[in-house]
């Protein structure tokens, strides 16, 4: 398996509904407009996005001719103050809450921790989420929008040779 579409594999799964985990894109009853791989030069304004981008790539050698990749996946996630009140409370409670719903969809199925074969495994080794909040009195001057990062890891099947 190729490192280079472990992105698009990731996009898949997150855009993917109907498996009994949250569907996250509002064609699908989600909240969240968009999720794509990388980050456009110019993003889109007004919209909930998810940019799932790849930080680090680790090959370890286990064997003369076996190795295995792990990847640190960010998604960085753009919330609009979007509620029509005025409130910028309200619409934080509802990132929280469009954020819960992305940390479910990581999570995976019971039993099933590969999102759908696409990975060995994945939050799994190191088994942890870290979900970052950026200070929302700077998000909110310059863009009118709040802004998360999630980042997580994979470990992708074994390649050969």
């Amino acid at each position: 398996m190729p490192t280079s579409d472990a992105v698009d594999r990731e996009v898949a799964w997150l855009q993917t509904a109907g498996d009994s985990l949250p569907a996250l894109l509002t064609a699908s009853g989600g909240p969240w407009d968009n999720v794509q791989a990388y980050q456009p030069r110019t993003p889109g304004k007004r919209a909930a996005n998810i940019y799932v981008l790849r930080r680090q790539i680790h090959e370890k050698r286990f064997a003369n001719v076996r190795r295995m990749a792990t990847y640190e996946f960010a998604l960085k996630l753009i919330w609009p103050l979007s509620s029509g009140q005025g409130i910028a409370e309200a619409d934080q409670r509802a990132f929280d809450a469009a954020v819960d719903l992305v940390l479910t969809r990581i999570g995976g199925l019971v039993g099933d921790k590969s999102h759908g074969g696409r990975f060995l495994s994945v939050a799994e080794n190191p088994a942890y989420v870290t979900v970052r909040f950026m200070d929302p009195e700077q998000t909110l001057v310059n863009g009118v929008e709040f802004h998360a990062e999630i980042t997580y890891s994979a470990d992708d099947t074994e390649i050969t040779g």
